[in-house]
């Protein structure tokens, strides 16, 4: 029951940080492109990067603390539902570069963020 309740209290912090970061990066850009979006992505899929290698190859640390910031955190702060979502909108408002744009930053800046946060994490 704890690690059910650290991953639902990891979940609502990290949505709520991903609401945040995403309205102050719409706000600064405008509404045309979910940069937010993607740099959410981004940011979250290196993190994740850098966790699973110090939570599953450096230390013996809580199992609880991995599925809080891994699984709730994380889970709840990355947007992939969204991202969806967005593209999905930006093809049937007819704005097929935007859509490609965003799946190809989305999709590779994210597995770079990923393997970027393992790689420092390994230093």
């Amino acid at each position: 029951m704890n690690v059910l309740l650290a991953i639902g209290a990891g979940g609502a912090l990290g949505s709520v940080a991903r609401y945040l970061m995403s309205i102050t990066v719409q706000r600064w850009i405008g509404p045309s492109f979910p940069l937010g979006t993607v740099l959410i992505n981004i940011l979250g899929s290196f993190l994740i990067g850098l966790m699973y290698v110090w939570f599953v190859e450096r230390t013996g640390s809580s199992n609880t603390l991995r599925l809080f910031l891994m699984v709730g955190v994380l889970g709840g702060f990355t947007t992939f539902s969204s991202f969806s979502l967005e593209t999905a909108t930006l093809m049937m408002g007819s704005n097929y570069g935007y859509a490609l744009l965003n799946v190809a930053l989305s999709v590779v800046l994210c597995v770079a963020g990923t393997r970027l946060g393992m790689t420092l994490a390994r230093l």
